[in-house]
């Protein structure tokens, strides 16, 4: 059997450090899971459950890469994340094991259109045009686990035109990385290539055509892109 077309590319991030990249299967996102996000989007960051939306692979965006401003926003905004690397999959991961199926650590942008997602809660719809919309996912290099250890507090900023905007600490985040990954699988069964991406602090707002957006986490690493002027 041959394919009717040629398959597209598939998705990956070079691995810091080395000549490898990590394929990357899916992308699962955990929606507020930092105290403060929680209260400026208007809700209570009670302990309840995470819970999980998607990005397609090919959202993918590499650091350093200029991208066309997204369509259909007039209100694009920027979402700073730590991104955990799956290299071990399986279902019902216990959460004191659950970090032995890491395998690193990235720097992500959740990139929101968030008239688009504002207009889905209205009306209580899915996100996915909000959310999983064209390279609405720029990424750093994965650090390894065997690298860096597994992060649980540090830095976690974001700068647009040399501007700090979001600036918050790892250790803010409500549900850890193992918590986290210890409830995604059990909703699905995880496998090597997916990624989690953990919830943005405080501070999220507007993105303009022209605008220059630099993150870092302490001890992960970095990621810049810039939106092509218009």
């Amino acid at each position: 059997m041959a394919y009717l077309f040629d398959p597209p590319p598939q998705p990956a991030l070079p691995v810091f450090g080395t000549d490898l990249l990590f394929p990357v299967r899916r992308i699962w996102c955990v929606g507020r899971n930092y105290a403060e996000h929680a209260r400026e989007m208007g809700h209570d960051p009670d302990r309840e459950p995470p819970f999980f939306f998607a990005k397609p692979a090919d959202a993918i965006v590499a650091s350093g890469s200029t991208i066309p401003f997204p369509m259909a926003t007039e209100d694009l905004h920027h979402e700073i994340e730590l991104v955990v690397a799956i290299g071990q999959g399986g279902v019902a991961i216990d959460a004191e094991r659950a970090l032995d199926h890491v395998f690193g650590y990235a720097v992500g942008l959740d990139m929101t259109r968030r008239d688009r997602q504002a207009e889905a809660k209205r009306l209580a719809r899915p996100w996915e045009m909000g959310k999983a919309f064209d390279r609405s996912a720029p990424m750093s290099a994965i650090a390894p686990a065997s690298r860096i250890g597994h992060p649980v507090r540090g830095a976690i900023v974001l700068a647009v035109n040399g501007e700090i905007r979001q600036a918050g600490d790892l250790a803010q985040q409500i549900w850890s990385v193992a918590e986290t990954i210890a409830h995604l699988s059990r909703l699905v069964e995880l496998a090597p290539g997916d990624l989690i991406m953990t919830g943005t602090p405080a501070g999220v707002g507007p993105v303009r055509p022209g605008d220059r957006l630099e993150g870092r986490i302490e001890a992960v690493g970095e990621l810049a892109v810039t939106y092509a002027a218009t």
